[in-house]
């Protein structure tokens, strides 16, 4: 899959529209129809940036985790698009024309309730009206659903805050995940025969609660405790402790991927060590 960080002329192209944070299930529908209605080119545009996002707003995942999950779909190119000024003004049709003049697509599809244009005035009903005059048969994905729930994005993160790592991982079709590098702790897990590798979690990805989860790392399994160590101190800065059953090897300053698997508590502030051990012997049956 190539990708590009502005508009590049392909002709014939079969165009997937939308922002697609976490690419859930709902969104492969997306993907995917765009790709198998004619044995085209597809191309995925979407932006670096949430257009209508605030600054404080989180992510379900980074943008290089995003564009390994749409490469897994086999689409051929991806365009990752900053949102300027020019985007935030053009009318819905001077931004369906840019598109025409760059890629003269076959197809395009959406999901229902995708926006575009100044006053987000480009939608469904749009994208249908226009069909004919500029040559291409529109495709909208209609809400896909889970036990009863629409799919989507905002769900999702709403699971993830609550620490249903579970529901979310059924909407989003894999593993929650977060990245980071291994550095140095307190070591007092392996004082107490539980070495931890310990990363700061990612500021722009929507934050699960404090607490032990059952993880995945690198095909072996995990007890992953996310919070500030009551146990340990006072005021400890929010960190990530993964420790990877019978593994005990030096990845200090490696890059490690923590899949999450489910919640198993809540965190605690417990009266001592001994406490906290018998604990993670537990946490660790529960994996």
């Amino acid at each position: 899959m190539e990708i590009f960080d502005k508009l590049t002329k392909i002709n014939n192209c079969s165009l997937a529209l939308g922002f697609f944070d976490g690419v859930h299930t709902g969104h492969k529908k997306v993907i995917q129809s765009a790709k198998r209605l004619y044995n085209n080119k597809t191309a995925v545009i979407t932006f670096k940036e949430h257009p209508f996002a605030k600054i404080s707003d989180k992510y379900i995942t980074t943008r290089d985790n995003r564009a390994k999950l749409i490469s897994l779909l086999e689409i051929d190119y991806l365009f990752e698009l900053d949102f300027t000024e020019k985007f935030s003004q053009i009318s819905a049709e001077e931004y369906l024309k840019m598109l025409y003049n760059f890629f003269q697509p076959s197809v395009i599809s959406t999901g229902f309730n995708h926006t575009f244009g100044k006053n987000k005035s480009g939608n469904s009903e749009f994208l249908k009206k226009y069909q004919k005059k500029y040559n291409y048969k529109y495709v909208e994905v209609p809400p896909q659903t889970m036990d009863g729930e629409v799919i989507s994005s905002s769900k999702i993160k709403e699971y993830l805050n609550m620490g249903d790592i579970i529901s979310a991982n059924k909407m989003l079709g894999y593993n929650f995940s977060i990245k980071g590098r291994v550095i140095h702790g307190n070591h007092i897990g392996r004082t107490i025969g539980f070495p931890t590798a310990n990363i700061k979690y990612p500021d722009k990805i929507i934050q699960i609660p404090y607490g032990a989860y059952s993880a995945m790392i690198n095909g072996m399994k995990a007890v992953v405790n996310f919070g500030k160590k009551p146990t340990i101190g006072k005021d400890l800065q929010p960190v990530v402790e993964a420790h990877i059953l019978n593994f005990d090897k030096n990845i200090y300053n490696t890059d490690i991927e923590i899949k999450f698997i489910k919640k198993i508590r809540n965190e605690k502030k417990f009266n001592s060590l001994d406490e906290l051990t018998a604990q993670i012997n537990k946490d660790i049956k529960e994996c």
